[in-house]
C-alpha cells in the first residue's frame, strides 16, 4: 500500500474527504513534522481517530449492556469478556492514578485520563493491523491531546490553589523570581509539545519498523516485531497517562506544599 495511505483510502468518500481537507490549508505532513503546502492533506489520522472512537463506543454499549444485564451481580465471568476487559482497564488506570493523587482526585479525573488511556491504547494497537495507521502517528492528533492536559493542568490548578498556582512559577527566591517565572513558563509551554511529540514519534517508529518486516518477510519473521510493537504499544499509553496524571497532580496540590 502507497505511503500514507490505508484501507480507509478505499472509502467512497475519499476523494471528496480529501479536497474538503484541502480547502483548510496542508500544515503538516503526514509524519506530523514538516510544511509542505504543496502536498496533498494527510487525512489518514482523522480516519483512524473517528475509527477509535466508534469503536470505543460500541465498546462502552456493549459494557454497560452487560452491567445492566447482570442484575447487580458482581460476581465477574470465568471467562474473558468485553466488559471484565474494561473492568482490568479501568481498574489498573484508576490504581496508577491513586497512587499519584489519592482516592479523590483519582475518581474525579479518571474520566479524563481514563478517556486518554482508552484511545491511546486502541490508536496504537490499530496500527498493529496491517494497512491501517495509527491516529497517535500523527503530531496533530497527540500535541491536541497534550494540549487538553495543559488546559485541565491549569484551569484545575487556578480553581483549587487560586493566585498560588500563578505565584509558585516565581519560586521561592525574590531575586531569582524573574528568571524562574521564565524557566518555569517555558517547563509547561513544553509539557504538551514533549507529550506530543513522544506518543507520535514511538508510534511512527513502531509502525514503520513492522511495516518494513511484514513487507521483507510476510510470516513467522515479523513476530517478534509484533510482540516488540504489543508492548510499545501498552507503554506508550502507560506513559502519557501517568505523566499527565502526575502534572494535573501537582497543580492540584494544595499551595502550602508547593
Amino acid at each position: 500500500m502507497p505511503h500514507g495511505e490505508s484501507w480507509f483510502s478505499l472509502l467512497p468518500l475519499h476523494e471528496r474527504f480529501m479536497a474538503f481537507a484541502a480547502i483548510f490549508g496542508k500544515p503538516f505532513r503526514e509524519d506530523g513534522l514538516t510544511w509542505y503546502a504543496h502536498e496533498q492533506p494527510g487525512v489518514q489520522h482523522i480516519y483512524g481517530a473517528l475509527f477509535t472512537l466508534l469503536l470505543l463506543v460500541i465498546i462502552a454499549v456493549t459494557t454497560e449492556t452487560s452491567i445492566h444485564n447482570a442484575g447487580g451481580n458482581l460476581v465477574p465471568s470465568a471467562k474473558l469478556t468485553v466488559r471484565n476487559f474494561v473492568e482490568l482497564l479501568v481498574g489498573g488506570c484508576f490504581t496508577m492514578m491513586a497512587d499519584i493523587m489519592g482516592d479523590k482526585a483519582a475518581r474525579y479525573f479518571l474520566p479524563l485520563i481514563g478517556t486518554c488511556a482508552f484511545f491511546i491504547l486502541f490508536s496504537n494497537a490499530l496500527g498493529l493491523v496491517p494497512g491501517f495507521l495509527p491516529a497517535t502517528s500523527n503530531f496533530n492528533t497527540t500535541l491536541a491531546m497534550g494540549l487538553v492536559i495543559f488546559s485541565a493542568t491549569h484551569i484545575y490548578g487556578l480553581k483549587v490553589n487560586g493566585f498560588h498556582h500563578i505565584k509558585h512559577l516565581f519560586g521561592p527566591i525574590w531575586w531569582l523570581a524573574p528568571l524562574m517565572f521564565v524557566i518555569e513558563v517555558i517547563s509547561h509551554v513544553a509539557r504538551p509539545i514533549s507529550l506530543g511529540i513522544r506518543l507520535m514519534a514511538n508510534m511512527t517508529a513502531d509502525h514503520m519498523v513492522l511495516t518494513i518486516f511484514l513487507g521483507l518477510v510476510p510470516f513467522l519473521v515479523p513476530l517478534p516485531m509484533y510482540i516488540l510493537g504489543t508492548i510499545v504499544v501498552i507503554v506508550q499509553a502507560l506513559v502519557f497517562s501517568l505523566l499527565s496524571t502526575v502534572y494535573i497532580a501537582m497543580a492540584i496540590e494544595p499551595a502550602e506544599h508547593h
